[in-house]
C-alpha cells in the first residue's frame, strides 16, 4: 500500500484501502415473607396504593343498579350511555386548519399552503437513504478550520479531477509508494476502484483556502481486506493521503491535515470510535506525522504489499493527544 517517501518527510501516504444485574442475596436474618398475592397493590392491580381494596373493573356496578358503561341498561330499562367531549384546546386547535380544495392545507399561522403529497406506490426520495456512501455523507462534512488555512474535503469527479491527481502520482516520492506512475489510465483504474466499492470508500481532492493540494481515501476499515489483519471494530475509518504539491512538503503540513480529518472523521460519524491507519513501517517520517497527528501507534501488522505500522487515532483521546 502506498506511503511516503521517507525522503521527504511530509509526503505522507495514510493507510491502505471505530452479567446479568448484580444479584441480590436474601438476607438470610430477615423473617421470612408471605408470597405477593396476585393482585397486591403495585403487582397488577388497579389501585396500586397500600391499604385500599383492589378494584375489579369488569364487575363494578354504578350505584343505581346499572354496570359501568359497557352498553347494559340501568334499573329502570333506559340505556348507560357516556357523554365523550373533545377538550377545548383540541377543538381550537382543529378549527385552525382549514383544508383547500386543491388538496393542501393552511393553518392560521401560516401565510402559504403546505403540500400533502398523494399516496404513491414508491420511496419518495427524501425517505431513501440520506448519502450516497457508507461514511456518513463526506461531500457534506463541511471545511475545516486549520493553522494552514481552510481545508475542504472534496469527493473526486474522473473528468475534472484525473489529471491533476495523475500528475501528483507521476511525483517520484509518490510513485515510490503508491505505485501508480504511468500513464492516466493507471490511476483511473485505482479511482475508479474506489468509486466502484459501494460507498466503502469516497476518495477526495483536499482543497486548502481554495487550492487543490492533496489527494485522499476515507473508507470503511472495518468493511476492507484490512480488518483481516487487525482488530477491527464496527464504523473504523481508515485515511490514505497524498500531499501532491511539492510547496506543501516538508512544513508540517502533513501532519497538520491528518489531525484536522481524523477530528472531522470523528465529528461527523459519530458511530466511528477509532481513525485508521497503516503507513510502511520503514517510513519513519510517515508514522512520525501520524504520531505527531494524535495518532498512537497500535501494532505492526503483515499486509499482503507491506509490513505496517498500525495508528490509531481514539475518540476517547482526541483531547489528549
Amino acid at each position: 500500500m502506498p506511503s511516503v517517501d521517507p525522503s521527504v518527510p511530509t509526503a505522507i501516504p495514510v493507510s491502505a484501502g471505530g452479567a446479568c444485574p448484580t444479584g441480590l442475596t436474601a438476607d438470610t436474618d430477615s423473617e421470612p415473607t408471605e408470597p405477593a398475592s396476585e393482585h397486591e397493590p403495585g403487582r397488577g392491580s388497579v389501585s396500586g396504593v397500600e391499604g385500599e381494596p383492589d378494584f375489579d373493573a369488569g364487575a363494578a356496578e354504578d350505584a343505581d343498579g346499572t354496570e359501568d358503561a359497557d352498553g347494559s341498561e340501568d334499573a329502570d330499562g333506559t340505556e348507560d350511555t357516556m357523554d365523550l367531549r373533545l377538550p377545548d384546546e383540541l377543538l381550537a386547535l382543529i378549527a385552525e386548519v382549514e383544508t383547500e380544495p386543491s388538496g393542501s392545507r393552511r393553518t392560521a399561522d401560516q401565510g402559504s399552503a403546505v403540500s400533502l403529497a398523494p399516496p404513491t406506490a414508491t420511496p419518495r426520495a427524501d425517505l431513501r437513504m440520506p448519502y450516497d456512501d457508507l461514511l456518513d455523507g463526506v461531500a457534506e462534512w463541511g471545511p475545516a478550520a486549520t493553522p494552514g488555512g481552510l481545508f475542504h474535503l472534496v469527493p473526486v469527479r474522473m473528468e475534472r479531477d484525473l489529471p491533476l491527481i495523475s500528475r501528483w502520482m507521476n511525483d517520484p516520492a509518490a510513485a515510490e509508494f503508491w505505485e501508480l506512475s504511468g500513464p492516466a489510465s493507471v490511476t483511473e483504474d485505482h479511482v475508479r476502484d474506489q468509486l466502484a466499492g459501494n460507498g466503502r470508500s469516497v476518495p477526495c481532492v483536499g482543497v486548502l483556502d481554495g487550492t487543490p493540494m492533496s489527494y485522499w481515501e476515507i473508507y470503511r476499515a472495518d468493511l476492507d481486506p484490512l480488518a483481516r489483519h487487525y482488530a477491527a471494530r464496527p464504523h473504523d475509518t481508515g485515511v490514505h493521503l497524498l500531499v501532491g504539491a511539492v510547496a506543501d512538503r516538508g512544513r508540517g503540513l502533513g501532519s497538520t491535515l491528518l489531525r484536522a480529518v481524523a477530528d472531522l472523521v470523528l465529528a461527523r460519524r459519530p458511530s466511528c470510535a477509532r481513525v485508521i491507519a497503516e503507513p510502511d513501517i520503514r517510513n519513519t517520517p510517515s508514522v512520525a506525522a501520524f504520531l505527531t497527528a494524535g495518532f498512537r501507534f497500535s501494532a505492526e501488522v503483515d499486509l499482503p504489499d507491506k509490513r505496517a505500522a498500525l495508528m490509531v487515532r481514539d475518540r476517547s483521546l482526541r483531547h489528549l493527544l
